[in-house]
């Protein structure tokens, strides 16, 4: 196997960087901050929103909530104060699961490359 290099993990990301993480408008992202208190980003000296993994974390739990599962926002806001935690934990592990999913069709795509060249 080819030496992979390790990855450098940032520790602030811009609020276009999250934006695309997500595919959606970077005026979302700054309405949410507005709607949920748990969004809190730090600002730079120019008044740039700079998230760190655990912001990103919280809008992917608000994500999940209001557009994969159609919770209005006032209801994203109700399950995040009573079960901010376990939610979190659902979301993540939806999260994990899709990324091993990935990991599976590239292998699958990979092994039938192989076996038709």
């Amino acid at each position: 196997m080819p030496y992979k290099e390790r990855e450098i993990e940032k520790k602030y990301y811009s609020i276009g960087e999250v934006a695309e993480m997500f595919k959606v408008a970077t005026s979302l992202i700054r309405y949410w901050e507005g709607e949920f208190d748990i969004i809190k980003p730090k600002k730079d000296k120019k008044g740039n929103r700079r998230f760190t993994k655990e912001d990103i974390e919280k809008i992917g739990l608000i994500f999940h909530l209001v557009k994969e599962k159609g919770y209005t926002l006032q209801g994203a806001q109700e399950i995040i104060k009573k079960d901010q935690y376990e939610i979190s934990d659902k979301a993540g592990m939806v999260n994990r699961l899709k990324e091993i999913r990935s990991f599976l069709i590239e292998i699958r795509n990979n092994l039938h490359a192989e076996n038709s060249g």
